[in-house]
C-alpha cells in the first residue's frame, strides 16, 4: 500500500491549547481515515511544521485524508500552506 505524508505549516495556537497536543491532534485526525505510520514536529527556516505519514490506496483518497488532517489541525492552531507527498521507490513526489 502506498505511503503518503501531509506536511502542514503551523502558526499561532488557539487560546488555551497545550502545545504538546498539536502533533497528536493532527495524527488523530488522519487516523480517523487511514493507518498512520508516523508523525513529527519540525522547525524549518523558522517555521513550525507538522508531518503525518500514512498509508492509503490512491493519491485521490490520500488527498481526502490530507484535507481532513489539515481541518482537524485547524481546530487547535492556525494552519498555513500544506502539501501532500507520495513515496515512490526511495523518493517523495508532490501530489497536492
Amino acid at each position: 500500500m502506498p505511503s503518503f505524508r501531509v506536511i502542514v505549516a503551523v502558526g499561532r495556537l488557539r487560546p488555551g491549547v497545550d502545545p504538546r497536543s498539536v502533533e497528536p491532534t493532527a495524527a488523530d485526525a488522519a487516523r480517523e481515515l487511514a493507518v498512520v505510520e508516523a508523525s513529527s514536529v519540525d522547525v524549518v527556516a523558522g517555521e513550525a511544521r507538522i508531518t503525518v505519514r500514512f498509508t492509503e490506496d490512491s493519491a485521490q483518497s490520500a488527498l481526502r485524508v490530507a484535507e481532513h488532517t489539515v481541518a482537524g489541525l485547524g481546530a487547535v492552531a492556525e494552519t498555513g500552506p500544506w502539501r501532500l507527498t507520495e513515496r515512490v521507490g526511495g523518493r517523495w513526489f508532490r501530489r497536492a
